[in-house]
């Protein structure tokens, strides 16, 4: 057995990457424990989206401000090392229905100190020459931000290197190391570490931050954590010329973010990149883990993007990838101690927005492994809260185990 750290780190993508980081930072001994390689999962197939525009009310939207004013302010000295980009969002609204759906949500934001700024057509075209001329109005969110995931979870992975972290790649976690609990009234035990083919690793505290996958880890201690996989695809074309200047969705992407529904959903999001190809999303489907390339979804991506930027119609596509985001029942991530399973942590759930709250959640966890107060309360993401409100939807089972 290794010798015992404060924190071990079940998976090394953004939020993993992310708490190890903190973590080390706050002078906790880490070691970060990943099945393949770092960012290799959800991590590496998403847009690196930082957004306050799509979240509702709630604590979501207070992890989201806490999360972004760490990347603007903590964390921006790393900025150029993973394009952080605050290029600022528009919802665009094509139909009457969306915009009143939209001036009700902007203006609920606005209550809640947000930066949402109603633009007429006329602004819109000055915002985004190329978009289509069925929109009636848009909101533009200047915090709304991007940044490239794979460089952010590798960055600050090693920044968590150079602060004393170690790191273990190609390990799977296969279960928990359990030891008797002195003190507990009902004689249970703690995990003190984990269990892999390369023998076993001790620590205090053990952190699951292996997204769609944590609720298979969460199993190896005996607990229930209903993290669900919600497949989407991702449409990148041929390297152009600037044409789209912000991150540009249609009002309907909103719904679609905090829909349950399993079936196919689809809304355009269109971005460009410093390298200039365009990201264009988004979809969500709920299919398992069945990682097949679904056509329906590819060209309903497409269909949906060209009529929010007809130019689209003639660029060529380079690739699509797509991946699995860690979806949980009731939209909210789970992130504190697992009381279920003392020593145990989780850090997994994000959906969508695990790179925008990464930030956040590191930092809330780090504070609270060091047995500080938080700057946040945990309490609406405690991983027990599905105890209490059990959901049908929690019995996807994955093909295979991973962490």
């Amino acid at each position: 057995m290794s010798q015992t750290a404060d924190v071990i780190v079940v998976g090394a993508g953004i939020v993993g990457s992310a708490t190890a980081y903190f973590a080390a930072k706050a002078g906790l001994s880490v070691t970060v424990i990943e099945r393949d390689l770092p960012a290799s999962g959800t991590t590496s197939r998403c847009e690196g989206n930082v957004l306050v525009s799509d979240k509702e009310l709630g604590p979501e939207l207070e992890l989201t401000r806490y999360s972004l004013d760490l990347w603007k302010g903590e964390l921006a000295e790393f900025g150029h090392l993973w394009e952080f980009d605050a290029k600022g969002g528009i919802i665009v609204a094509s139909r009457e229905s969306s915009l009143a759906s939209l001036e009700r949500l902007t203006a609920a934001q606005r209550g809640h100190g947000i930066e949402a700024q109603r633009i007429d057509v006329d602004e819109l075209r000055r915002y985004e020459p190329h978009i289509t001329d069925r929109a009636m109005g848009a909101a533009y969110y200047p915090e709304d931000s991007q940044l490239q995931p794979i460089l952010a979870a590798s960055h600050l992975l090693r920044l968590a290197v150079g602060l004393g972290a170690q790191v273990h790649v190609r390990t799977p976690v296969t279960g928990f190391l359990r030891a008797p609990a002195s003190g507990r009234p009902d004689g249970g035990d703690h995990v003190v570490g984990v269990r892999t083919p390369k023998g076993d690793f001790s620590a205090a505290n053990v952190v699951n931050t292996t997204g769609t996958w944590g609720g298979e880890v969460a199993s190896f201690a005996g607990v229930d954590l209903p993290v669900l996989p919600r497949r989407g695809f991702v449409l990148v074309t041929e390297p152009l010329p600037p044409m789209v200047h912000h991150k540009v969705y249609a009002a309907e992407y909103v719904d679609n973010v905090g829909s349950s529904d399993a079936g196919l959903q689809a809304s355009p999001v269109v971005e460009g990149t410093p390298a200039g190809t365009i990201l264009i999303g988004s979809s969500r489907e709920r299919v398992g883990f069945d990682s097949a390339v679904s056509t329906d979804a590819l060209r309903t991506i497409a269909r949906n993007a060209i009529a929010l930027f007809p130019f689209l119609e003639g660029v060529r596509m380079m690739r699509h990838y797509h991946g699995f985001r860690p979806y949980c029942p009731d939209h909210l991530p789970v992130i504190g101690p697992d009381p279920r399973a003392p020593g145990l942590w989780h850090a997994c759930g994000h959906e969508g927005a695990g790179i925008g709250l990464a930030a956040g959640t590191g930092k809330l966890l780090a504070q609270a492994l060091a047995g500080g107060s938080t700057d946040l309360p945990l309490a609406p993401f405690a991983p027990e809260r599905f105890d209490v409100a059990e959901s049908p939807e929690h019995h996807d089972t994955p093909e295979e185990a991973s962490a």
